[in-house]
């Protein structure tokens, strides 16, 4: 997936009034995920994605993630974007689906199990057929 499409997905997805809205949403999601995931995991990751959200997953490699529950993550992600939490959880929610789609199926599992069940609420059940174009 190419990225000003990534960030189209996201804008719709989210309800979002700009681009560049949707970029600091995306943006914002994926420092957090550098932040809580293992550094080679986010590596793998970004491997899969066009290099302008690749560099916001790298600098991390050989070292563990941090462990941090859902709602230090929503926290993190809302400071980091400066918006309201509530919103935050729409843009991560956003961002998590069209990753669902943009990345393979055995790489977004990969990425999921990084995750404790606390954050389940946050991942697709299934792959977005209805990600608008």
């Amino acid at each position: 997936m190419k990225y000003d499409e990534f960030i189209k997905h996201v804008q719709a997805l989210a309800q979002l009034n700009s681009g560049e809205q949707a970029e600091s949403a995306t943006r914002a999601t994926l420092e957090i995920i550098r932040e809580r995931i293992v550094g080679d995991e986010a590596k793998d990751l970004a491997s899969q994605l066009p290099e302008e959200l690749a560099k916001y997953l790298q600098g991390r490699e050989g070292e563990n993630g941090q462990h941090f529950n859902m709602q230090e993550f929503i926290k993190r992600v809302a400071e980091k974007e400066g918006v309201e939490p509530t919103h935050a959880v729409i843009h991560v929610r956003s961002v998590f689906a069209v990753l669902r789609n943009a990345i393979t199926p055995g790489e977004f599992e990969d990425f999921q199990a990084n995750f404790t069940h606390d954050y389940a609420e946050l991942f697709p059940s299934s792959p977005t057929s209805e990600v608008p174009a």
